[in-house]
């Protein structure tokens, strides 16, 4: 008898190299929830993502065809010396990509394709001459015979035969879709007042908006050959002239003409576009995706007045289920769903039970994980676009969870995001189904009852950067709460400083005073938040946090401070302040070749210094050839990325260092000019910490490295790639420009700014709110983050729920005085957090 052998317990990591990780070992548990924490550039990514999930990934997919591989993007081979027992794994990233305008609710969860299903097997459909039929087992039958006897129906009443719609025919994004809108819901028309930017301005000033656009910045001058003023401001030009930039004729004017570099065209014929064409044009013929929501604020979007926003042909309307045509079913929030069920099978003929309770059955597999991660209050015709990147990340779980899948390694990127206190214990259940299913689980998040609740805590640190990439601990929530080592420890046994700033003993006398009314799930919504204040904006996900802030207040401000007319739904606005800045954790750069050093003003000063030198004014190196992103300064072999693609026919293609400049970016002549016996691509290598004594004598560069030590980023290097940074640094490293300057007419609003940061990471970002607070600044945050919330000097609490259950303020105060008196959902977990702690 064959003995069976033991099933290994753990992945066994060993020489993990990847970003800042120091050659580390390192167990991770199977078939048990883990969490991994640490500072911000600890290293947590670098370990789930850069080495689990790759690893896993790319030893699963090296399984399929060589022709199935060609096909799917394979990862590359992590920087590690080996990795045993890894199970393949799926990722729930931190940014979840943006779904396009097409896509709602319905469609990213799939609930909408069973819904389609139902409206064309249980559904009442209506005969061309207006006779209802009840659902039918025969309409069922029909649905299943193929061509032209595909949903073939004779009525009893009439006795015309007809065929009645397919799941197909439901479908806006196919057959189903409105021919005027084409499955969008919405129509757009050239917005007139957008074209003119400025009536003061002249012709050849840029008054014309619509001739800032690629390739029309030379209409000016073809107006001007065609007989128009361009030298006056527009609005003394005669109505002969107006009409001609206006509405002018499409025509080619033969003229002199000069390029951007300086070079002349004799005899040019240059075709003139009056400013209507010029966007027309432009929205035709531009591909990227920033051309387009630049040409897109020329347009204003109206609901479509055929399908009336449903983006269905409108004879889809008339079949039923449950007494209501699909898309009000589609303007139901998924709390409501269940009702709508209930409704359809009480409809039903006895003989229809078996066939209901198989499609109710995928329409509830669908819909439970979504209510246990606290999204009741979406609606399943909520465009896509317009969610959270929270709300995306946890309809990807609850995709992730149904499946139901055995033996794999789920990695999650701080699936915390954008959930309110009372949400974590839903996502903790679907962390226990997760393993229960026999998977294995890890999870990076800084959120201290998700990581209470793991099995088993692997710390990394003990800093960021160089500092970091080590093990700092590893056990249970127990072990790690009582080890010494341990950041996150104090969090873990209450021993922690909550407070990290000084508060205000009141509220300020002076506020932004507004009142917002009927816009989404707001109703007359009058809000007063303190001038020269850090205020938190709390409450569910769909409470009205962004509606009341994002989309009504900062909008107004900027149209004040721009003498323009207030947003429709803000009926008053009474404040100081005439700037708003908004920073949020949005990748900074789209390419590597963003990096700390071009974002600050570094760079630049970089390259004069080095133009300055003697050496570089002998071989006549002027600052563009200090540049990686000019031949002149660039490596010619990988043209200043310091990487090279390598496409290996069958295999994945393969991305590595630059054998020329060996990731330097530069070519070798650039690198002979030095400073203090360092060129350029020494000084991109160092990190802020061991910049600073260097530029010591150097004030311009100087000021940049020590803001950066401010905000608590001393541990990037010059050189570091900005689009790689997580969440929480790139929202510091946008904050850097502003500090040291007069802030006191400008308001500050950040939209999570926890995203990614550990709790301590959490009080540097305090400090560095409270040196703009020192400079006269306001601040206003949207959080869900306790710790932040506490240390706010005024709280308003928006609910009570989400959705059509929110949109109303209530709770607002001081936070001490919320917590001595708890009056809404939020403020009772603020009270049970500061009591764990005092």
């Amino acid at each position: 008898m064959m003995t069976q052998s033991k099933l290994p317990m753990q992945i066994e990591v060993r020489g993990a190299r990847v970003h800042n990780l120091k050659n580390i070992d390192v167990n991770i548990p199977l078939h048990q929830f883990v969490a991994i924490s640490g500072l911000s550039g600890s290293g947590k990514s670098s370990l789930a993502m850069g080495i689990l999930y790759e690893e896993g990934s790319r030893r699963y997919l090296e399984a399929l065809s060589t022709y199935t591989r060609r096909r799917i993007k394979l990862g590359a081979q992590a920087e590690v010396t080996s990795v045993k027992h890894i199970p393949s794994a799926l990722a729930l990233k931190q940014r979840p990509t943006v779904p396009s305008e097409r896509a709602t609710v319905g469609t990213i969860s799939e609930i909408f394709n069973v819904i389609r299903l139902i409206f064309s097997r249980l559904g009442s459909p209506v005969c061309p001459n207006g006779h209802r039929l009840p659902p039918s087992l025969k309409l069922a039958q029909a649905m299943s015979k193929t061509g032209e006897q595909m949903g073939r129906l004779t009525c009893p009443t009439c006795g015309i035969s007809f065929n009645t719609f397919s799941a197909e025919d439901f479908a806006f994004n196919a057959g189903g879709a409105c021919t005027n809108c084409q499955g969008t819901g919405l129509v757009r028309s050239l917005d007139e007042s957008k074209l003119i930017l400025d009536e003061n301005l002249s012709l050849a000033e840029g008054a014309v908006a619509s001739w800032h656009l690629p390739g029309r910045n030379f209409m000016p001058s073809v107006a001007e050959q065609a007989g128009v003023r361009i030298h006056v401001p527009y609005r003394l030009l005669s109505d002969k002239e107006k009409d001609f930039v206006l509405n002018g004729p499409q025509q080619k004017f033969k003229m002199d003409f000069r390029s951007g570099t300086g070079r002349v065209f004799h005899d040019f014929n240059a075709l003139y576009e009056n400013a209507h064409q010029a966007v027309l044009a432009s929205a035709k013929s531009s591909k990227s995706e920033r051309a387009q929501q630049k040409i897109g604020t020329f347009f204003h979007y109206a609901t479509c007045p055929i399908c009336q926003g449903t983006r269905l042909k409108p004879e889809l309307l008339q079949q039923l289920a449950g007494q209501l045509n699909i898309a009000q079913v589609n303007d139901l929030s998924l709390r409501e769903l269940a009702d709508w069920k209930q409704t359809v099978l009480e409809t039903l003929a006895p003989n229809m039970t078996q066939l209901a309770r198989s499609l109710f059955h995928e329409f509830d597999e669908n819909l439970r994980p979504l209510l246990e991660l606290g999204l009741d209050y979406l609606t399943l015709s909520r465009n896509g676009n317009s969610l959270s990147t929270g709300e995306l990340q946890r309809i990807q779980l609850a995709r992730t969870l149904r499946t139901q899948t055995t033996g794999v390694l789920y990695i999650l990127d701080e699936p915390s995001i954008g959930l309110h206190p009372d949400n974590i214990s839903g996502l903790l259940n679907v962390f226990k189904a997760l393993v229960a299913q026999g998977n294995s689980l890890v999870v990076v998040d800084h959120d201290v009852d998700i990581i209470k609740a793991a099995d088993w805590i692997i710390e990394i640190g003990p800093g960021s950067g160089e500092a970091g990439g080590k093990i700092l601990t590893a056990g249970t929530p127990a072990t790690v709460a009582q080890d010494p080592q341990s950041k996150i420890g104090p969090y873990l046994n209450g021993q922690a400083t909550l407070l990290a700033r000084p508060l205000a003993e009141r509220v300020a006398v002076e506020t932004i005073d507004f009142e917002v009314a009927d816009y989404y799930n707001l109703k007359s919504v009058h809000a007063k938040l303190p001038i020269n204040q850090l205020s938190a904006i709390t409450g569910f996900s769909g409470a009205g946090k962004t509606s009341l802030i994002l989309n009504s207040l900062v909008p107004a401000i900027e149209a004040r401070g721009k003498g323009q007319q207030l947003p429709t739904q803000v009926k008053q606005l009474q404040t100081s302040l005439v700037d708003v800045v908004s920073v949020d954790a949005a990748p900074i750069g789209k390419t590597a070749r963003s990096t700390v050093a071009t974002y600050t003003s570094m760079m630049d000063n970089l390259r004069r210094l080095f133009a300055s030198q003697s050496l570089a004014k002998e071989k006549h190196y002027t600052s563009s050839y200090f540049s990686y992103n000019n031949k002149q300064g660039a490596c010619p072999n990988c043209g200043g990325t310091g990487v090279v693609t390598l496409d290996i026919q069958f295999l994945p293609d393969m991305q590595q260092v630059c054998p020329v400049c060996h990731g330097d970016r530069y070519n070798q002549a650039v690198q002979t000019v030095k400073w203090h016996d360092q060129s350029i691509v020494d000084l991109l290598k160092l990190d802020v910490r061991s910049a600073l004594p260097i530029f010591k004598r150097v004030p311009k560069i100087e000021q940049d490295l020590k803001l950066l030590q401010e905000v608590g980023l001393d541990y990037l290097h010059l050189g570091e790639s900005t689009p790689s940074l997580s969440g929480g640094e790139a929202q510091r490293l946008k904050l850097v420009k502003h500090l040291n300057h007069d802030q006191a007419t400008t308001l500050f609003v950040f939209d999570e700014p926890t995203i990614g940061l550990h709790p301590l990471d959490v009080k540097v970002l305090l400090g560095v709110m409270q040196q703009l607070l020192d400079q006269g600044a306001t601040i206003i945050t949207i959080t869900h983050d306790l710790n932040l919330i506490i240390n706010a000097d005024y709280v308003l609490d928006m609910g009570p729920g989400g959705g059509k259950n929110g949109g109303q303020i209530v709770a607002a105060g001081r936070p001490i005085d919320l917590i001595k008196h708890p009056r809404s959902l939020t403020s009772q977990y603020l009270a049970g957090y500061w009591h764990q702690f005092n």
